[in-house]
């Protein structure tokens, strides 16, 4: 209310400051017209041949001049008559006094806000200003999820944020919380069980065992439960079971998986064989199988590689596929055969040789 009286004060002084200088203008016109200085004039001529100042020829002359110039001035007037200029004043006050807000109304409806709620000071200081630290962002986050604590987007974005500062218990909090005001999901359990891995030290504990078993719960395929469901398995001392989760990965996972050289790793510390990757069809087929059919598929398409590269040995992704392959299957032997044979078919051609040495040093068998 303060704010409005002060803006009906503003705008009445601005219609004054219209208004004054016509008021001033008018006076002035009144008491400066010609007409009435020439009469003046006239009147003291009377005076000075009165008291013999000088002569009636003198006199004359002057209130002929004068007269002349009386009539001019009258003329003049009857030219712009009195009232037009009172008239023009008029409409200009008028035009001040309504004019001047109705226009101001006017372009605030159009381009302001008149609806628009207030916007306190407190809410706008809260705003979060990408330029300033992380962690003073993060304070904000959490001063706004004290007085929202059922925002579970607000505990979406802040968990990871915490488990990438070391807040590692506060980052637990905040994601059992994006579980309870956000929804359930498999990810979302992975995501507190990985945060409780990492709570105690990269045991996977009872508790985040547990986290990882409701997400396969919800989604048998969700790679990173899997895993870490591996772990516990090795950790436990089940080295076979551990194997048999990560094979079974693996089997389903695409070639160019991002997470397939981590689970090979964990295959190779648990001393189980790594299966060569599969093309997409070749998945689709081992999918419905079991262990045994799974093994034979792979050896029938690993003699096939080999039986095409006696044909055409330019292949050098072909010769370090069968290399790996028959090394993944304990047959070393044999990968030592194809790793000669490779050499003896790219041999005219410097370039290939050189892929195939290198990949060949990759592989570990480059003797």
């Amino acid at each position: 209310m303060t704010l409005w009286f002060v803006f009906a004060l503003m705008t009445v002084a601005a219609i004054f400051a219209v208004l004054w200088p016509l008021s001033r203008g008018s006076s002035a016109q009144a008491g400066g017209s010609e007409a009435v200085v020439y009469k003046d004039q006239l009147a003291e001529i009377d005076r000075d041949v009165a008291a013999g100042l000088i002569g009636l020829s003198e006199a004359e002359a002057a209130r002929v001049e004068i007269g002349r110039r009386l009539l001019a001035a009258a003329d003049g007037e009857r030219n712009q008559p009195a009232h037009a200029n009172l008239g023009l004043r008029r409409a200009s006050a008028v035009v001040a006094l309504v004019g001047l807000p109705i226009a101001a109304v006017t372009f605030y409806l159009a381009l302001g806000s008149p609806r628009l709620g207030d916007f306190p000071l407190a809410s706008r200081t809260r705003m979060a200003d990408a330029s300033q630290p992380l962690e003073n962002m993060v304070a904000q986050v959490e001063a706004h999820l004290e007085k929202n604590p059922t925002d579970g987007r607000g505990w979406t974005v802040l968990a990871p944020v915490l488990v990438r500062l070391g807040r590692v218990d506060d980052a637990v909090r905040a994601y059992r919380n994006v579980i309870q005001h956000a929804g359930d999901s498999a990810e979302r359990r992975s995501d507190l069980g990985e945060a409780l891995v990492i709570r105690a030290g990269g045991v996977v504990t009872a508790e985040a065992k547990g986290e990882f078993e409701r997400a396969v719960a919800q989604n048998a395929d969700d790679p990173r439960a899997s895993y870490f469901l591996g772990l516990a398995a090795e950790q436990d001392g089940r080295k076979a079971d551990a194997a048999a989760i990560w094979r079974a990965m693996l089997s389903k996972a695409p070639a160019d998986a991002p997470w397939r050289a981590l689970i090979e790793a964990a295959l190779t510390r648990v001393g189980a064989p790594v299966p060569p990757a599969l093309s997409d069809d070749a998945m689709a087929a081992a999918r419905d199988m079991n262990e045994a059919d799974r093994g034979t598929m792979v050896r029938g398409m690993v003699d096939r590689l080999a039986a095409r590269l006696k044909q055409d040995g330019s292949d050098v992704e072909g010769w370090l596929r069968l290399v790996r392959a028959y090394m993944v299957m304990g047959e070393r032997d044999k990968a030592t055969s194809a790793r000669t044979e490779a050499r003896q078919a790219v041999a005219g051609d410097a370039e290939r040789l050189r892929q195939l040495n290198e990949g060949l040093k990759n592989l570990g068998l480059d003797g």
